[in-house]
């Protein structure tokens, strides 16, 4: 991911210039893990309309029994427009007792719907008695139907501009963003549903009538198991500004579900996730693996190695060049994005810009 790898500048323009499309460990995971996930997705429904979310097909009309949602840190899709729902099974609950990886009953299922001139697709997971399993389905172009993807994907999809199409994720990219966490399901934990949402969030989303917060879950007794200082449903995260708040949440929502201690990159001891068990006044991860650690992959126009955050200097920050680019071998994240979030890269380097040289003052 953004530091795995130290090759000299050189050697890098040969990697670059043999089209290696993304320079990581969980592009280099995929293959195995669609191996190993080949049995479920035999079983995937046909359709998405077999998958239940509809309580009437024609109308659009969605199920009762599905929950909406919005996280406050969305991950950024290139501008598409989003909707997400899930459903538990009838008296089922997930178990929070672990706050930042909660586990959900077997039958829970995810929905996620693109929307860029018109449905894109929806992309689906659900938990079996044998594990996760991983499906999108492709809307036609009058939204008359959704099929389920090849499992290669599709390269070019719907206009996202003029010149940009939409991807359709292969199933092995969806097993190699997913299983990266401890559990698999991103966008929807405490921080994320948290009425506490933040209003300098990069594209957030006011919260829809309907939607259910941390607060409503607990209430309903759908999620069980929460320490007594996150039952009032309002955890934030804690920084000394607006600015670093707002950029933490971003790197939680855009680059945790990779860059964790946990997973196939733990050994890069180098994490973005923000922990809701984080005690104050303790720096949360993404600050104390990141402010002055050199980064081992050092971008092709550079000289020499950098600091994957350099206080107060965002253009000697391997985390901002990476995050403005699109070259397939420099750009973050690697998958799933083809245009820069220009408003992401502004708060990035805004917030690297004012951060203090020094380690020693606490989060306010």
């Amino acid at each position: 991911m953004l530091d795995l790898i130290y090759l000299p500048p050189k050697i890098q323009n040969r990697v670059r210039a043999s089209a290696l499309r993304v320079g990581i460990a969980a592009a280099l995971l995929s293959p195995l893990l669609a191996v190993a996930g080949g049995e479920l997705d035999d079983a995937l429904p046909p359709t998405l309309r077999d998958t239940g979310l509809y309580q009437d097909w024609d109308t659009k009309t969605i199920g009762p029994d599905k929950l909406a949602y919005s996280p406050q840190y969305p991950l950024w899709s290139d501008g598409a427009i989003k909707s997400r729902w899930m459903q538990l099974p009838p008296g089922a609950f997930v178990d929070a007792s672990q706050p930042d990886a909660w586990q959900f009953p077997i039958g829970t299922k995810f929905w996620k719907e693109f929307k860029f001139s018109r449905r894109a697709e929806t992309r689906y997971i659900e938990r079996t008695a044998q594990g996760w399993k991983y499906a999108t389905y492709v809307w036609n172009d009058d939204e008359t139907q959704a099929v389920l993807a090849p499992k290669q994907g599709i390269r070019n999809s719907v206009p996202i501009n003029d010149k940009v199409r939409h991807g359709i994720p292969s199933r092995s990219d969806c097993h190699s963003c997913h299983e990266g966490n401890p559990v698999p399901i991103l966008g929807f934990g405490a921080l994320q549903l948290s009425v506490d949402r933040d209003p300098n969030a990069p594209h957030s989303e006011p919260l829809p009538d309907g939607d259910v917060t941390l607060l409503t879950l607990i209430k309903n007794g759908q999620v069980r198991g929460l320490p007594s200082y996150l039952t009032n449903g309002d955890p934030r995260i804690a920084a000394r500004s607006p600015t670093a708040r707002a950029a933490l949440g971003y790197l939680h929502g855009n680059c945790g579900g990779c860059h964790t201690f946990s997973g196939e990159l733990g050994n890069l001891d180098f994490s973005l996730k923000y922990p809701v068990t984080l005690p104050p006044p303790d720096r949360p991860p993404a600050l104390d693996t990141t402010l002055g650690h050199i980064s081992k992959f050092v971008p092709p126009s550079w000289e020499t190695p950098g600091q994957r955050v350099r206080a107060g200097d965002a253009d000697h920050s391997v985390l901002a060049e990476r995050i403005a680019s699109r070259n397939p071998y420099i750009q973050m994240p690697p998958l799933g994005t083809r245009l820069v979030d220009d408003e992401a890269v502004t708060l990035i380097r805004k917030w690297i810009s004012e951060e203090p040289q020094s380690k020693d003052e606490p989060p306010k």
